[in-house]
């Protein structure tokens, strides 16, 4: 079948077309490759390996072993002549190295397996002379086509009619080769439906499946080699896990920690993120009043004293909050300003009160609510030397005199477990959070890490937020596949999430998918892309986000298991501490 496999497109590489092995049918001799250099020509060389030499004794290349990567598309051959000596399925290897820089090279390794049939050869009667020269001609011999006789010769005298058991072996030759190519197709089919469907299975393997069974190929490289970003789905060298209870994540039996699945229009769940209140029922509205009416302090025991965060129409303050006593304590005060509609106002109380009645170590919950005729209301939380998570990752890389603190791994590892745990319990509680971020959460400077509400989180960080024109505001690029596809929020995707704000603690707070249109998510999802492994990022630690990330749902783990898995490989780095 004819088709076109990408293996580098705009400098990313794709790690599941280089691992698949690409069958190439019997009568298909030639490979096509198309490459092109985005800057300056990259020197490069070939290499090709076979592991039949008898089936297929000189394959070669209709190019230079040895040359630069032209800057213009450039289309090159390889060759894979069969000996017709034996049947045999032969393994082609075929390595490109190219330099980027000096001490960058990098080396893309594509797999053929070549499909050899045996020739059925005519036979020539004795006595004719191969070769024999006659009325001027000369040059055949008994090696001569099927049906075609040698020039120069008598046809009645070169060739004999072929045997009955020939045209059998003909037949089940054809009859082969076309089972292979149907084979062929269903293989495409399949792994194009299922292959992220078996990802709990894939770091524990090196050979992944390919979305086409091509036999041409297509790579881009950028000139620069800072630029050359690294690989999207680079799921091997997760497989390293290999000590302790985060080898794996394959489904426990008993399943306790599991939910029940339930979707944005559930109401056995309190879920963090919903729509405008019009969209609420009476009840809810209810029981929205009585958590206000519970919470409701005084204006006048609350003092504002400095703007931590500000949005076009949310704020967040840093302030003091003085009880009935007398006694005052540290608080945050998130608002809104005089220009925020009665839409924005009730978002603000509805996302704010979702953490009522928590009380959990890493959960910050709400302390107490303000509000009062024609003014904007306020929101109340305890705080002890917090800051934004997002924003302190943000300037431990962004430091005009340098990283202002350089986070270990084991500092990473041991705030994600903090997460983790805070996620535990408000699962156990029946919460879903749906908008699971670092700009939803806070820490100290000892690097205690607290899970906030999303409340103003819109209007705050704006980059992080798309409408996909349905006239809401999500956070794309952190959603699981089917929240994204049907609104479907479950614990399932809360640990989808957490993938992604793990990948922001590796990356110090760095925007997940920024080459990727949000509108293009969902495809780009489904096609198995996911984000790259950070620099510096452990192989174990990667494992643990990949598996967040699994396609299907039932297929990532619990946060219970992360949370064993992170423990384990925490408790591994301190032993070389």
């Amino acid at each position: 079948m004819s088709a076109e496999l990408f293996y580098v497109r705009e400098g990313v590489i794709n790690e599941y077309a280089l691992n698949f092995v690409v069958p190439v049918p019997a009568h298909i001799d030639s490979l096509a490759f198309t490459w092109q250099s985005l800057g300056r020509p990259l020197p490069y060389s070939v290499s090709l390996d076979v592991n039949n030499p008898k089936a297929l004794p000189a394959p070669r290349l209709n190019m230079s072993v040895s040359g630069h990567v032209p800057t213009a598309p450039e289309t090159w051959s390889v060759l894979l002549p069969c000996s017709g000596d034996v049947a045999a399925e032969v393994d082609v290897v075929l390595r490109v190295n190219v330099t980027l820089s000096k001490d960058n090279v990098k080396a893309l390794t594509f797999r053929r397996r070549k499909i050899c049939l045996k020739a059925d050869r005519t036979v020539t009667r004795a006595g004719a002379a191969p070769g024999a020269a006659g009325g001027g001609g000369g040059g055949g011999g008994a090696g001569a086509s099927l049906g075609a006789a040698a020039p120069g010769t008598d046809p009645e005298q070169t060739a004999v009619p072929l045997p009955t058991a020939s045209v059998f072996y003909i037949a089940v030759g054809c009859a082969c080769l076309l089972i292979a190519v149907l084979v062929t197709g269903l293989t495409v089919y399949y792994t194009r439906s299922r292959k992220l469907r078996r990802q709990g299975d894939m770091l524990q393997e090196s050979r992944l499946g390919s979305s086409s069974s091509s036999a041409q190929g297509h790579a881009t490289f950028l000139a620069e080699p800072g630029l050359l970003a690294a690989p999207v789905n680079n799921w091997t060298a997760a497989s390293s896990c290999k000590s302790g209870s985060y080898a794996s994540f394959r489904r426990l039996p008993d399943r306790l920690d599991r939910l029940p699945a339930y979707t944005s229009c559930s109401s056995a769940y309190t879920p963090l993120d919903e729509h405008a209140p019009h969209s609420r029922s009476p009840d809810h509205h209810e029981d929205l009043q009585q958590r206000i009416a519970a919470l409701t302090i005084q204006r006048c025991r609350v003092r504002l004293r400095s703007v931590v965060l500000e949005g076009t129409f949310g704020r967040v303050y840093r302030g003091s909050y003085a009880d009935e006593e007398g006694v005052e304590q540290e608080v945050l005060v998130k608002t809104v300003t005089d220009h925020a509609s009665q839409v924005q106002i009730s978002l603000l109380l509805q996302e704010g009160m979702a953490m009522y009645g928590v009380s959990h170590k890493n959960v910050m919950s709400i302390l107490g609510v303000s509000i009062e005729d024609h003014t904007a209301p306020f929101l109340l939380y305890p705080l002890r030397n917090h800051q934004n998570l997002k924003r302190f990752l943000q300037k431990c890389k962004l430091c005009p005199k340098g990283i202002a603190h350089s986070l270990t791994t084991q500092e990473v590892v041991d705030m994600a477990l903090q997460i983790t745990t805070g996620m535990q319990y408000l699962h156990r509680k029946r919460l879903l959070h749906r908008d699971l971020s670092a700009r939803n959460c806070v820490v100290d400077d000892k690097l205690r890490v607290q899970i906030t509400d999303n409340a103003l989180a819109r209007d705050l960080f704006p980059a992080d937020y798309q409408c996909l024109g349905d006239n809401e505001n999500r956070p794309v690029k952190w959603l699981a596949i089917e929240s994204l596809s049907h609104k479907t929020f479950t614990t399932a995707s809360d640990v989808w999430s957490f993938g992604v704000l793990l990948w922001e603690l590796t990356t110090l707070a760095q925007q997940p998918y920024v080459e990727i249109d949000p509108f293009e998510m969902e495809v780009y999802l489904r096609d198995g892309y996911r984000l790259a492994q950070p620099v510096n990022c452990p192989d174990e630690l990667f494992a643990v986000m990949a598996y967040c990330w699994a396609m299907s749902s039932e297929e990532r783990p619990t946060f219970h298991q992360l949370n064993a898995c992170l423990q384990e490989f925490y408790t591994q780095l301190t032993r070389y501490v």
